[in-house]
């Protein structure tokens, strides 16, 4: 599979063209855990759907059960089902009715809960990626987006429910550890209570372009 032009290993480990191939399937169990240390533990990990391969370098953790800008702060509806569980399922909602955004859910089952993919960095299939996206381009803004990294995948919410734990669809993939990692507000949650769009709940790599809103972004 061809893959993207990336700079050299750099604070947070090697690049993502340097781990290949790809390490097993990321087990169930690792999802079954609060979804700030889940968050944490996803960067630098490699989704993948069939030829296409990104690697992770920004998120953002939805908690349960009192976090305001958790689409289950209303309970149980039709839209966000799927983020009750079982963990490690995926959620996809149509956002603006324009951009289909992956979450990936966490917690125990009955815990609605999720990790937002904000951010990502291109490994394989580029030109797919380009083609999905319809921008020609190598550099951060092909995936530094959530709306993005929906396209990119080619995601829609019928993927809503897929298990990123079984082979086959979209899959994560296990990489080497990130060390270095900068966090910050997450972005767009104006509705939420002034404690919860302050909270240091969007992660990042550091040492890297591919993320977005860098300026609210520190060291941790």
């Amino acid at each position: 599979m061809p893959a993207a032009k990336r700079s050299s290993s750099g604070p947070s480990g090697p690049s993502a063209a340097q781990i290949a191939p790809l390490a097993g399937v990321v087990p169930q169990s690792f999802y079954a855990r609060e979804a700030l240390t889940v968050a944490r533990d996803l960067l630098g990990k490699l989704l993948r759907r069939d030829d296409v391969v990104l690697r992770i370098t920004e998120v953002e953790a939805y908690r349960f059960p009192d976090d305001t800008a958790n689409h289950c702060r209303v309970g149980r509806t039709e839209r966000n089902a799927s983020m009750w569980g079982p963990p490690g399922r995926a959620y996809v909602y149509l956002c603006y009715g324009l951009h289909n955004l992956l979450n990936l859910v966490t917690n125990r089952d009955g815990e609605g809960s999720a990790v937002l993919i904000r951010a990502c960095e291109p490994v394989a299939g580029l030109p797919l990626i380009q083609g999905r996206r319809k921008l020609a381009s190598d550099r951060p803004l092909l995936l530094t987006g959530p709306g993005k990294i929906g396209q990119a995948l080619g995601l829609d919410p019928g993927w809503s429910h897929h298990p990123l734990y079984e082979p086959g669809g979209l899959t994560l993939h296990d990489a080497p550890p990130v060390t270095a990692i900068l966090a910050g507000p997450r972005v767009g949650i104006d509705y939420a209570q002034p404690s919860d769009r302050a909270a240091l709940w969007r992660l990042a790599i550091a040492g890297t372009r591919w993320v977005t809103v860098p300026g609210t972004l520190r060291p941790v």
